[in-house]
Parts: structure tokens; C-alpha cells; sequence
């Protein structure tokens, strides 16, 4: 997938009205490196980039990830927080209260601010719905499993 996020990023960029020079400087990056990405030179950046740029073209960083390959199988933001439709009640509500813990999320002893947590979130709901669905697979597929 890496060689189809820089067209992806300029059929972004250009749906918007940005130049390049006016979405490196709302993403704080160098007008060099979106011009590396989006002609497959750079190839995919790092995901703080990608957070970067789907901040500043307001794009569901999710979605960003997903193009870029790094959340295989992933739903879209719009669909982040809606269940999949094989999901159980026990399943929806694991789920739910994974998001509503509000113990402080930490690194290295440091609490996260708001959005990195946001972040984190992000991932981790995609994550979680893949693992679930993987899990539902492999017992349905498991000849050992007993009923």
C-alpha cells in the first residue's frame, strides 16, 4: 500500500485548495517532505507525521493510518464507534468501558495529555475490533473448540 498514500495525500491536499507550501506550514512539516511523500520518494512517513498532516487537512488520522497501511483492515473514523454487526452485547460493552476508563493513560511514568490519548483511542478502537473479530474466527474454526 506504501506506493498509493502519496497520491492519496495530494488528492487530499487538492481537494482542499492547498498548495504544498500551504499544507506543510499548517502541519509544521517541510514543504520538501510532503512534496517527497506525495511523489513516492519519502514513501509512507512515520505515524507523528501522518497525525500532522491529518490534523491539518482535518481527516480522521484512523483513516490516514489505515491508507498508509499501518492498521490493516481497519474501519473508518465515521465507523470507529460503532460495533460491527457480529458483535455481542458482552462484546459492545468490553468495548465501551475499555473507552470510558478514566484512569490516567501514562508513558514512561508521564500521563498523556488529551491528545495523545485521543490518539492512542483511535488505535486502539480498530485494534480492539480487529482482535475481537480475529478471536470469533479462530473458535468457530477450531475443531477442538467445544460448544
Amino acid at each position: 500500500m506504501e506506493h498509493a498514500f502519496g497520491p492519496y495525500l495530494k488528492k487530499l491536499r487538492e481537494q482542499q485548495g492547498y498548495s504544498i507550501n500551504q499544507l506543510a506550514e499548517a502541519a509544521g512539516i517541510s514543504n520538501s517532505q510532503i512534496s517527497r511523500i506525495e511523489n513516492g520518494v519519502r514513501g509512507v512517513p512515520k505515524p507523528a507525521t501522518i497525525r500532522k498532516i491529518s490534523d491539518a487537512l482535518s481527516i480522521p488520522y484512523a483513516d490516514m493510518m489505515k491508507q498508509a497501511g499501518y492498521l490493516e483492515n481497519a474501519k473508518p473514523a465515521s465507523e470507529l464507534h460503532d460495533a460491527p454487526e457480529w458483535a455481542t452485547y458482552k462484546d459492545r460493552r468490553d468495548f465501551k468501558k475499555m473507552l470510558e476508563d478514566e484512569d490516567d493513560l501514562m508513558f514512561d511514568g508521564i500521563p498523556l495529555d488529551d491528545e495523545d490519548k485521543k490518539r492512542i483511542k483511535d488505535v486502539l478502537t480498530g485494534l480492539f475490533w480487529e482482535a475481537k473479530q480475529m478471536n470469533k474466527r479462530k473458535k468457530t474454526n477450531d475443531p477442538d473448540e467445544r460448544p
